[in-house]
């Protein structure tokens, strides 16, 4: 079974160390996810759950972590987050199906249910 805790704390130090080969990209990088994730029209907590969305989607379990945690953390709900979810499946099809079981499984392991 996936730890996307695990998963979440991972990525952070495999980036922290990327950004010492490339610090201009990632931090160009994260400068645009500031400006792209900033509430405006559209909410922090409806951007996350966007980003989750094509996560599971592009099959990505880093982006799974990230984007579960973040959008838990900007208020979205296990409801909402299933919701996401099931626009994931439609939009990815089969493969979907799976990373958003797994996104799911990601939820409440960061709600720790």
């Amino acid at each position: 079974m996936k730890n996307y805790k695990e998963i979440n704390k991972e990525q952070n130090t495999f980036a922290r160390e990327y950004r010492k080969s490339s610090p201009a990209i990632l931090d160009g990088f994260m400068a645009m996810h500031k400006a792209a994730i900033q509430d405006g029209a559209l909410t922090i907590k409806s951007k996350e759950m966007m980003a989750l969305s094509i996560g599971i989607a592009l099959r990505c379990d880093g982006c799974i972590a990230s984007h579960a945690k973040a959008a838990l953390r900007a208020g979205a709900t296990r409801e909402e987050l299933i919701e996401t979810i099931d626009v994931a499946i439609m939009m990815g099809g089969g493969p979907s199906v799976v990373y958003g079981t797994q996104a799911l499984s990601a939820v409440d392991e960061f709600l720790g249910a």
